[in-house]
């Protein structure tokens, strides 16, 4: 079985880049290059951001932050998740 790959134009600090992707996963691609180009402009307007290079990377550890948190916040609703389930199979067992 052979994967198919498509090429997507995306635009990234000004700049035009192509990016191979999974075919079906380009506006995935596309959605997540105008979430960082958001986040980098977020950046530039600080006024200790002041070049390309350092609003980029703040983004980046700013969507790395946000991405921990929403995985502990995962792991503890899938840990509360897993504790309902013993509970109810306990008391269903009781009956």
């Amino acid at each position: 079985m052979t994967d198919k790959v498509s090429q997507v134009a995306v635009t990234l600090l000004g700049k035009s880049h192509q990016f191979s992707c999974a075919e079906g996963q380009e506006q995935a691609l596309i959605d997540a290059v105008e979430l960082l180009n958001s986040r980098v402009d977020e950046m530039k307007r600080r006024d200790t951001v002041r070049t390309d290079q350092n609003a980029l990377l703040m983004a980046a550890l700013h969507l790395c932050h946000d991405f921990q948190a929403l995985e502990k916040e995962h792991q503890m609703a899938t840990n509360k998740s897993t504790q309902l389930v013993a509970r109810l199979g306990e008391h269903l067992e009781a009956k």
